[in-house]
């Protein structure tokens, strides 16, 4: 009987393709693990059907109630004892909400009257298997007396004329009369094992200041069990201080009780809340709203659709409804909770990447701005300010010069450490406090060498000769000019080229990007990586020569002529150049000053460092049971609300365990 009740209280099918030689699917991947269950003992659901078993009625899973009935027709010549022309009940669902509805347990001589303490052993037996991480059902029947006839005897109003109402009152009702004075024939637990990257993933997640919460239809030591399995909460709650771990794992009746200014009061929203309905995740995603929290939800089902809707970032899964994907702003095609989690991986690579580029084009700007601004102090014979860099030459370095290196500065793979810190502020944007800083000092110092480099050249060889009208054209008296501009190009050129290498870190100095790499000078493995930013810097430095040496294209186009000493000057600025910024990182990072992302520390740290709480911290909250995130061999469903999507199953590895006590007959 418990075989019979498994396989026809099931939406599921299991079938083998005979062209191609293997077992096809479709159902909810709970449903598919049972009826491979009744298959194993050639009493599926199709078998069944065949040999005269007619269904009448179904009452479908509502994720409020937590459970599913359908009433069958028994065939002649049945081996379930059952008198043929009658009909009988068959359910299936939580099973704290199937006790309250069962009269016996047990079969024929066995059956017993259930009584509290029989409840009790009962829960005892599904806690024991919930703990293990196992989806735990109960599956009961009923003998319904004589044969079933909708809207006739199943408690339904009728009209005069015989016709059925199908108001929700008539539907509540009859389903009130099917789901009564049910036998209770076992239990059934389900161990659906979490995929390899899931823990990783939430691994990942902590460090980088993400909270996952699990809101998931199971029980709440199912729950707890599969959120220690993935990460989600320790397994010693011991860690949380005593005002989190006791609400740590929360009932959705629990939790749903609570006013909002109750859950506004806890320290910590739950992480993990079980028996969840619909309902409570809209209440989750108003909670985590009041608290500032940028939120990114996942859903698949038709009563996700609502808080989809309602969170920062709503996430459908590809194999989800069609009113959750409408509902949501993504769709993720492959299910895989470590595919949300590489997305955030490559948001933070794009952001870090474009504050690279960005720094990089306007301290070199800021340089430039510098450098002109003070050359307006040098006058020529004529009393005319003499430009210690050529409009041309600005145009080269800005169009040519700087432009490759910043795409190679876009092509930058994540860093280290990038997801080891908090969530970017939103309201901050790009331009952080260390940005500006990085900005003005880089340029700043950028500015002076080039600055200095002119003055040494002209001043310290040529006793301040600035010749006659050198901006428009050469001259033998603008000599000590076009030499100092053609060195103030090179330097300047070689400054923006080398800024890009420093700039693969905005921190770490160029010299040891990678903090994991333990050899002795890692310098050109760490630079070599970026081959586009790599080959942009040494190309762009080595077109430096052709523009000094060239005639005509030095002297009439760029203003400058060729030069021999002054690269001494120039290969000493620069290293004077490098030697600033390095020393500008080894402050920030010595004085630990203008950090905008603090590296967090430890996996339990939860968007915290030491007393310091980060008060946005992006959150992600599953509507499903994560150990079910990403089969790629099944399509998803939706957990929490209940809802049993057709889906396509090709391989199941699920473990059944059945409570000794309550096993089938």
């Amino acid at each position: 009987m418990f075989l019979l009740s498994t396989a026809l209280c099931n939406l599921a099918t299991v079938r083998y393709d005979d062209a191609e030689e293997k077992w096809k699917t479709t159902g909810e991947p709970t449903e598919i693990a049972l009826q491979v269950f009744t298959h194993r003992f050639d009493r599926g659901k199709k078998r069944m059907e065949a040999a005269g078993w007619k269904q009448v009625a179904e009452f479908p899973f509502d994720s409020s109630i937590k459970r599913m009935s359908v009433v069958y027709d028994v065939p002649e010549g049945n081996d379930a004892g059952l008198d043929a022309g009658s009909s009988v009940v068959f359910t299936k669902g939580a099973v704290e909400r199937i006790l309250d509805l069962c009269s016996y347990v047990g079969l024929d001589d066995d059956a017993e009257p259930m009584t509290e303490d029989m409840k009790d052993k009962i829960l005892a037996q599904m806690t024991s298997f919930a703990s293990m991480g196992q989806r735990v059902l109960a599956i009961a029947y009923r003998q319904w007396p004589g044969k079933y006839i909708a809207g006739k005897n199943d408690g339904m109003e009728t009209g005069s004329d015989g016709s059925t109402p199908l108001g929700e009152k008539s539907e509540d009702a009859a389903r009130n009369a099917v789901e009564r004075n049910l036998t209770l024939l076992g239990l059934a637990g389900i161990y659906d094992p979490p995929r390899r990257e899931t823990s990783p993933a939430i691994f990942d997640c902590a460090l980088a200041g993400i909270k996952v919460h699990m809101l998931t239809g199971d029980h709440p030591e199912t729950a707890k069990a599969i959120a220690k399995e993935v990460g989600i909460i320790p397994h010693n709650l011991g860690v949380f201080p005593a005002g989190v771990a006791n609400t740590t794992v929360m009932k959705a009746t629990d939790f749903d009780k609570m006013t909002d200014d109750e859950i506004d009061a806890l320290e910590e929203l739950p992480l993990v809340i079980a028996r969840c309905a619909p309902e409570t995740k809209t209440r989750m995603v108003e909670a985590l709203r009041r608290r500032n929290a940028f939120m990114a939800m996942t859903g698949d089902g038709v009563n996700d659709a609502p808080s989809l809707s309602r969170a920062d970032v709503g996430i459908a899964m590809g194999t989800g409804s069609d009113v959750a994907k409408s509902a949501a702003k993504i769709v993720l095609t492959d299910d895989k909770f470590n595919s949300i989690v590489a997305a955030i991986r490559e948001g933070r690579r794009m952001f870090e990447n474009i504050q690279k580029f960005v720094l990089h084009l306007l301290s070199s700007n800021v340089g430039e701005v510098i450098l002109l601004i003070a050359g307006l102090g040098f006058r020529d014979q004529s009393r005319f300010s003499v430009f210690p860099i050529s409009p041309l030459e600005i145009l080269w370095i800005n169009m040519v010069t700087s432009s490759f290196p910043a795409f190679g500065l876009g092509r930058e793979k994540a860093g280290a450490e990038v997801m080891r810190k908090p969530p970017h502020n939103k309201k901050r944007g790009v331009f952080t406090h260390q940005i500006m800083a990085d900005m003005l000092v880089y340029g700043l110092l950028m500015g002076i060498c080039t600055l200095m480099t002119f003055v040494i050249v002209v001043y310290g060889m040529y006793d301040g000769e600035l010749g006659h009208d050198c901006n428009r054209k050469f001259s033998e008296s603008c000599i000590p000019v076009f030499r100092a501009r053609a060195a103030v190009f090179a330097e300047l050129t070689w400054l923006i080229l080398l800024s890009a290498w420093e700039f693969k870190s905005i921190r770490r100095s160029m010299f040891r990007l990678n903090p994991d790499d333990q050899s002795k000078f890692p310098l050109f493995k760490d630079l070599y990586e970026n081959r586009f930013l790599f080959w942009a810097v040494v190309i762009g430095g080595l077109s430096v020569f052709p523009t000094v040496y060239i005639p005509y294209l030095n002297e009439d186009v760029f203003k400058h002529t060729a030069i021999s000493w002054e690269w001494g000057v120039v290969v000493g600025m620069t290293i004077l150049y490098v030697v600033g910024l390095e020393s500008w990182k080894y402050v920030k990072r010595t004085l630990n000053i203008l950090d905008d992302h603090k590296v967090v520390r430890g996996v339990w740290s939860q968007g915290e460092e030491g007393a310091k709480r980060f008060s946005r911290a992006m959150t992600f909250a599953s509507f499903r049971s994560f150990r079910s995130w990403g089969r790629s061999e099944s399509k998803s469903r939706a957990q929490s609300s209940g809802a049993l999507t057709p889906v396509t199953t090709q391989s199941r590895q699920n473990t059944f365990t059945l409570s000794p006590p309550l096993s089938p007959v």
